[in-house]
């Protein structure tokens, strides 16, 4: 009964928004093909395979779990599904009344029957508007060579244009200029907060569990929101319904294993698989105390409870542990758990349910001082997104979203009776985001291609919480005897009991992009989304810790609000053997926070006192030229950018942050580099290589000295006026397949890599010390890497 009042719902508000611009759309008698696409080894669904009508010059891509409906006038046509590491399949089909056709794909080494298999390969595609969007395959991401052995998504993606970190092992990403937390990262729709182990030398993604992902670095569709800058959005696999597998990894560092199966055969399956790090065990052999190491978990079950509805459960654990000798011992990580319901209404109506929790803990013990501390954020997430396909013209994408946020900045207990700390909690805070949207997916005309969309945001600060209360609602104070910035004295304080509203915001976030297509091989693309960020990250690194703190909007801290602007030229050519790709963006962001000098992070119950609103510009130009077919297979990626931030006085006698002026923000890299390519030797021999280039990292360096009472004081000029030297390394890896032809059974490879061959020490920092035998002053360079071989096993069966 529900779903047929939704549906009858949903309808109505579909044609209400569709007669607006599809009048001639009854105009002739249609039916609707549609269904689902499978991997035919494994029943595993595929992400964006491309379902193309040649007779019309139209088609669809299916969407995240697999299915496709596409709407043409009665008649004969061609089917053409093309995915890249998949054969293309050809298929006549008659079409006079509405028809399910589902399609299983095989990988280049299978045959199938009754279809026209032809190559596939990976071509730009110029004809969608969807643009400064990045996607992944993991047999690619399995061929880069990458630091200590480990396949990592995250540093995969460091090689796109636009994508950089803070540097040599550092965690996170940065985005067209902007913070590591200005990013959605997303596993199975669930929030990672955190998405690196060993403070950013793995990531938290086992390659082995990983189906799809895709980075949006501008034209962000709606049904997205929460960060400024990217999404990062990740799917797991759903494991094999035909038949049960295992594979995995033995590495020097890790290793690895994996399980699938069928629950019942072609109607449900399990997945689940481990992770861990073995590190530690040889620090102990060499009587070390010191300890770092790492584990996680992925699980998930998938069930077709009958053509039109299945069911999903996905999950993930993981945990980092790290202590020096056992004075000090931190543990930290992510967990997420998604109950999914996909549902059909109609051969053109699909819809998606989630039920979704994250949390990420940390915890710290100090044996030294006595004292335990530990800190939270959990997230319930709520989500309902709908897809109508009117027809091959058009579209239309709408949902809700609904999220719950818990924040425990820290709660800190004494180890023992004897020690010297109290207890103390820190101000749990509450939140609420809910949001709206509705989007389009047009093909105006051959040429012309639209995607439109608007989403409406919300945000509650939520009680109970005790709230101070300042002067002119100030937070900080500006002392204009001495000209800086200092924490401002409370006034007073109230308090707000459960749910009591705190502060609200509410924003509407347009997102708009475009393709025209100028030949068979390349067009012109352009865009704009607005995307607004609630959740604050509390750092005052470039690169994100685990000690970072979390923390919502209030009427202290605003919210950030980002704009971008991109265009670009896209082109195929040589037979879709190469592929170029040019785009340019501008982005700005309000209310960025800056801290003010001398800022205490750490356990600080009155946050709002150190931090101030600024903004944030970034533009740049990306350039990317690829290589799709062939033995020798890969890109070029540059990158020519900008980012700047800006923290001026909030009024004429304030001096703000760098005395009001714009500074190098912390993610700014004038040059990025990036060049990988894969060579396929023979069926036993494939090799790989990857190389980067990029400016330094702004820092800022004193530029002077003075005594004071007989001590040695830096004085510093403009703020990230310097730069750590030129960072690159060049990494190379081989892979050996001892039986490739070899289809059945123990099936393994061998990879052998070498990251930064030729031992370059780049800079991780740079800081100033007194010689102690000539008393000069000298800089020192941390480097964490220098050339580091690696060999790993890999199995399945």
């Amino acid at each position: 009964m529900h779903l047929k009042i939704l549906e009858m719902i949903s309808k109505k508000f579909i044609y209400l928004v569709l007669s607006l611009f599809s009048l001639n759309t009854f105009s002739q008698e249609k039916f609707t093909i549609s269904g689902a696409i499978t991997d035919a080894d494994s029943n595993e669904t595929l992400i964006g395979v491309n379902v193309s009508i040649p007779e019309l010059k139209t088609g669809v891509t299916t969407n995240e779990y697999g299915f496709y409906s596409i709407t043409l006038p009665k008649g004969n046509y061609t089917l053409v599904i093309t995915y890249l590491g998949f054969q293309n399949v050809e298929e006549k089909i008659q079409l006079f009344q509405n028809t399910k056709k589902s399609f299983k794909l095989a990988n280049s080494e299978q045959l199938l029957d009754e279809v026209v298999v032809t190559s596939n390969k990976k071509s730009t595609n110029i004809k969608t508007p969807e643009m400064s969007v990045n996607k992944l395959s993991m047999s690619t991401i399995k061929k880069m060579p990458v630091v200590l052995g480990e396949t990592d998504v995250l540093k995969s993606i460091l090689l796109l244009p636009g994508v950089t970190n803070a540097g040599e092992g550092q965690s996170g990403f940065n985005v067209r200029g902007g913070g590591a937390d200005q990013n959605l990262v997303l596993l199975d729709e669930a929030t990672i907060f955190n998405s690196s182990h060993v403070f950013g030398l793995f990531s938290v993604f086992n390659p082995d569990a990983i189906k799809d992902l895709k980075l949006y670095k501008g034209g962000i569709p709606a049904h997205y929101g929460g960060r400024a800058s990217s999404v990062l959005d990740i799917y797991q696999k759903e494991g094999n319904s035909n038949s049960f597998h295992m594979n995995g990894g033995i590495g020097l560092i890790s290793s690895r294993l994996l399980a699938e199966g069928p629950i019942m055969k072609n109607k449900g399956s399990f997945l689940i698989g481990g992770r861990t790090s073995y590190a530690h065990l040889f620090l102990k052999l060499a009587n070390n105390d010191n300890s770092a190491s790492f584990y996680d978990l992925n699980a998930k079950l998938n069930y077709k409870l009958n053509a039109n509805n299945s069911l999903y459960i996905s999950s993930y654990f993981g945990r980092d542990f790290f202590a020096i000798s056992k004075e000090f011992q931190n543990t930290y990580g992510n967990s997420t758990f998604n109950l999914r319901w996909n549902h059909l209404f109609s051969e053109k109506h699909f819809s998606n349910l989630s039920a979704i929790f994250s949390d990420y803990y940390y915890g710290l013990t100090l044996t030294s001082v006595g004292f335990d501390w530990q800190s939270s954020i959990k997230n319930f997430n709520i989500k309902y997104d709908l897809k109508y396909y009117w027809n091959d013209k058009i579209k239309l994408n709408y949902g809700m979203n609904s999220n719950y946020y818990k924040f425990n900045p820290g709660t800190i207990e004494p180890l023992n009776a004897n020690s010297s700390i109290n207890y103390n909690q820190l101000d749990k805070k509450y939140a609420f985001e809910p949001s709206l949207y509705v989007a389009a997916e047009h093909q105006a005309t051959q040429k012309l291609s639209f995607m439109y969309g608007l989403r409406y945001s919300m945000f509650y600060r939520l009680g109970p919480s005790k709230v101070n209360l300042y002067q002119n609602n100030q937070a900080v104070t500006f002392n204009d005897q001495l000209k800086i910035y200092e924490k401002g004295v409370p006034i007073g304080s109230k308090t707000y009991v459960h749910n009591e509203v705190i502060t609200s915001f509410s924003n509407l976030e347009p997102r708009f992009s475009s393709s025209y297509v100028l030949n068979e091989k390349s067009s012109v693309k352009a865009s704009y989304n607005r995307m607004v960020q609630y959740l604050q990250l509390v750092s005052n690194t470039a690169s994100p810790t685990p000690l970072d703190i979390w923390t919502p909007s209030d009427q202290y801290i605003k919210p950030q609000i980002a704009d971008q602007i991109a265009a670009g030229y896209f082109r195929n050519f040589k037979d879709d053997m190469y592929s170029l790709e040019i785009e340019s963006f501008y982005k700005k962001v309000k209310n960025r926070i800056d801290y003010i000098d001398g800022a205490d992070l750490i356990a600080n119950n009155a946050i709002e006192q150190v931090i101030l609103n600024g903004q944030l510009r970034a533009y740049g130009l990306e350039l990317m030229l690829r290589k799709n077919t062939g033995k020798l297979n890969g890109w070029i990626a540059y990158t020519l950018s900008n980012s700047e931030q800006q923290t001026p006085g909030r009024s004429p006698n304030e001096l703000g942050v760098n005395n009001g002026n714009w500074y190098k923000s912390g993610y700014h890299k004038l040059h990025n580099v990036a060049v990988t390519a894969n060579y396929s030797f023979n069926s036993k021999w494939t090799f790989g290589g990857n190389f980067i280039l990029q400016s330094g990292q702004p820092v800022t360096f004193p530029n002077g000295q003075y005594e004071y009472q007989g001590l040695v004081v830096p004085s510093y000029g403009a703020r990230n006026a310097s730069n750590l030297p030129l960072y690159h390394h060049l990494d190379l890896a081989a892979t050996y397949v001892p039986k490739p032809e070899k289809r059945k059974g123990w099936q393994s490879e061998w990879v052998f890599s070498v990251y930064n061959i030729y031992n370059r020490k780049n800079a991780a920092s740079i800081s100033f010390r007194e010689n102690q035998t000539s008393g000069e002053n000298e800089a020192v360079k941390l480097s964490i890497f220098g050339a580091v071989p690696s060999v790993s096993y890999n199995f399945k069966f």
